[in-house]
């Protein structure tokens, strides 16, 4: 489903306090981006933020529930580490912020450490030539 441009319109809004960011379309949602950076998703205009180990326990507490999608070649269900935004952030937008600011940061070190790891995708072949 496409973004409604009003519903894009409150996301620029609802992340203000934090800074700048984009909402790009995606996969029948969008990405929140800042800069270069995705640390949010949206999906039927639900927001969901990028969590690690450290981050997902306020999450869990605030009985945030994963995104979610099914694999369309196998049928298989698959969790990410995005979580929903608490419904009552949607009306504090200055904690808002500070968490959109705690997704940022994860998404950068998850950024970092592939970089440094340089791990890739399954199936990508490395474009170095070999002697």
């Amino acid at each position: 489903m496409a973004l409604r441009p009003q519903y894009r319109a409150f996301l620029l809004e609802l992340f203000e306090a934090f800074g700048p960011v984009s909402v790009r379309p995606m996969f029948g949602g969008a990405g929140i981006f800042a800069g270069e950076v995705m640390f949010g998703l949206v999906s039927d205009e639900r927001v969901y933020l990028k969590t690690d180990e450290t981050t997902r326990i306020d999450f869990d507490r605030e009985g945030a529930q994963p995104f979610t999608f099914v694999k369309t070649k196998t049928g298989e269900r698959i969790e990410t580490a995005y979580l929903a935004l608490p419904d009552r952030l949607y009306d504090e937008r200055d904690e808002a912020a500070e968490w959109a600011r705690r997704a940022h940061e994860v998404a950068v070190r998850k950024s970092k450490s592939k970089r440094v790891t340089g791990r890739r995708r399954p199936g990508v072949r490395s474009r170095r030539k070999r002697s």
